[in-house]
């Protein structure tokens, strides 16, 4: 027979995923920030698209030279969606692993720490292209008169 799972193994697992279930709570709204900024950018782009339509010639060099500028500003979004989703999926990987180790009574130890290393590494790089993105949209922002 089957030697029972002692419920203090499973308690001090869910102990243990409680840190990377914050991580993820935060990354979670994290994404929503990102999914919202580029729906902002992939919005103006289609604004700006449909006017293209109607300007005259010489203003057309104007307007190419702003999409593709948003254009750069999409890619850097998805790019930090992609690395900041990939932190996510690591992160619940480390919990998916922590919860195997202590079914399976065998030390996850190193692959949890390399999965929670990764995921950190995701986080890090989302966030640095997400400061590039944001820098890109301020030194292209036009204020009127005070350009």
């Amino acid at each position: 027979m089957a030697q029972p799972f002692p419920v203090t193994d499973i308690a001090h697992v869910i102990q243990l995923s409680v840190a990377p279930v914050f991580l993820l709570t935060g990354v979670g709204a994290l994404l929503s920030v990102l999914t919202s900024r580029l729906a902002r950018v992939v919005d103006r782009a289609r604004r700006q698209e449909d006017k293209l339509e109607h300007l005259s010639a010489e203003r057309h060099p104007e307007l190419l030279d702003e999409l593709r500028k948003l254009s750069r500003r999409a890619r850097l979004m998805n790019w930090s969606i992609s690395l900041v989703t990939a932190c996510a999926l690591l992160v619940a990987s480390v919990i998916v692993v922590l919860f195997g180790g202590a079914l399976y009574a065998i030390d996850v130890s190193l692959p949890a720490a390399a999965l929670f290393v990764l995921g950190l590494i995701c986080l890090i790089g989302g966030l640095l292209v997400f400061l590039r993105e944001i820098y890109l949209a301020t030194i292209h922002l036009r204020l009127g008169p005070f350009q």
